[in-house]
């Protein structure tokens, strides 16, 4: 059962490499991402590169070669559709065999090919080789995805109402603004009706001594068997 739901919405609410070094203190393992440049600056973290994220920079390389850039790109979702559903270790075999051969073929290409200058194409060439190891990475683990538009879909709402949330322009706010977020992510991610388990929340928790004993927070976990009994979608 999923706890937690993906972090690399923190990006949109919380900036700055000191801040990211906290935010990601203590974890080692994967995260998959866009090209933000604070991210390389994280240490004992591995990064699988956002391949919409390639593929909205070709797209924006409205030509002949934009195309064909945007195709490989097409050709890689066509696959993962089909995997969608396969274990991890299927998935991770299905990837090597049909996948890789698209990528190396893709990246070949772009190295290849004589784009240079300021314009669209040139950008979305260096974009790309940029981030050609981190782009590689789903290829060699069934359990990373594509891409991260999960996180991004994820925090949608949130990105479009803050210009109107006055107090999102400090970092307090930008605080607060990630934790009723990942709240509600992580609610979501476990299966929970949200109105109900905020409802709860309020209804419990100032009747509760959680201040004399933290530990009872852990029974109103999204996780947690009480939860899931009576805040079950």
């Amino acid at each position: 059962m999923p706890r937690a739901a993906n972090d690399s919405f923190s990006k949109c609410f919380v900036t700055g490499p000191l801040i990211l070094e906290s935010f990601t203190e203590g974890f080692s393992g994967t995260i998959i991402c866009d090209g933000y440049s604070a991210y390389g600056k994280l240490k004992g973290v591995t990064f699988a590169n956002c391949w919409a994220h390639v593929r909205c920079y070709w797209l924006k390389a409205d030509s002949k070669n934009g195309q064909i850039g945007v195709s490989y790109c097409d050709d890689l979702y066509r696959l993962e559709r089909k995997f969608k559903r396969l274990s991890p270790s299927k998935r991770r075999k299905k990837r090597q065999k049909y996948s890789k051969p698209i990528v190396v073929k893709f990246l070949e290409w772009v190295e290849k090919s004589p784009f240079y200058g300021k314009n669209a194409l040139a950008i979305a060439a260096e974009y790309t080789l940029n981030r050609a190891n981190g782009l590689k990475a789903f290829l060699y683990d069934g359990r990373i995805e594509i891409d991260n538009n999960p996180a991004e879909n994820a925090i949608r709402p949130n990105v479009i109402g803050r210009k109107n949330w006055l107090f999102s322009v400090s970092e307090a706010g930008a605080k607060a603004n990630a934790i009723c977020l990942s709240i509600a992510e992580t609610a979501k991610s476990n299966g929970i009706d949200f109105y109900e388990y905020i409802k709860k929340l309020f209804t419990d928790l100032p009747n509760l001594g959680i201040h004399q004993d933290p530990g009872i927070l852990d029974q109103y976990l999204p996780w947690s068997k009480k939860i899931q009994l009576e805040c079950r979608k």
